[in-house]
């Protein structure tokens, strides 16, 4: 099975994709956002193409576990996203995933604040990492709560 890991931004959208065995997580670009309808439109493209099966959404959440605007933003487009394809759509916590793929950038010798495309696609991978990284039940009552 397939998975997609999406890291929601303003101007773009992260992406990382797993093997077909859904064990490993693969950093897979950008989407540049243009608007929640053509947003939600290439990545149906991107999950045909690539035969996903299940998606995760980066669920941004404040330091101390409240929901804020853009929680509520990421919930809304994970429920379109997956009327739209098809395909099931959880939500994981993303906190501290951007600040963590920049160190990853940094400690390989990347200039995070000139590679801002690196950084959204090394957050979609630590996202879906962590994701397929969960046991079978975690994740299942993890997909409870994000619906």
């Amino acid at each position: 099975m397939r998975v997609l890991g999406v890291d929601l931004g303003s101007k773009r959208i992260g992406l990382a994709l797993s093997d077909s065995e859904a064990s490993l997580a693969f950093p897979a670009g950008t989407l540049k956002s243009v608007g929640r309808k053509a947003d939600i439109a290439a990545l149906c493209e991107l999950i045909q193409e690539r035969e996903v099966e299940r998606v995760v959404v980066g669920h941004p959440r404040h330091m101390d576990g409240r929901k804020g605007p853009e929680a509520e933003s990421a919930e809304r487009f994970a429920r379109a996203l997956s009327q739209a394809s098809g395909v099931p759509v959880d939500l994981l916590d993303e906190r501290w995933t951007s600040m963590e793929a920049e160190r990853a950038l940094r400690d390989m010798g990347h200039d995070s604040r000139r590679s801002r495309k690196h950084v959204d696609e090394v957050a979609a991978a630590l996202i879906l990492r962590t994701y397929l990284a969960m046991p079978d039940q975690v994740r299942r009552s993890q997909e409870k709560t994000s619906k």
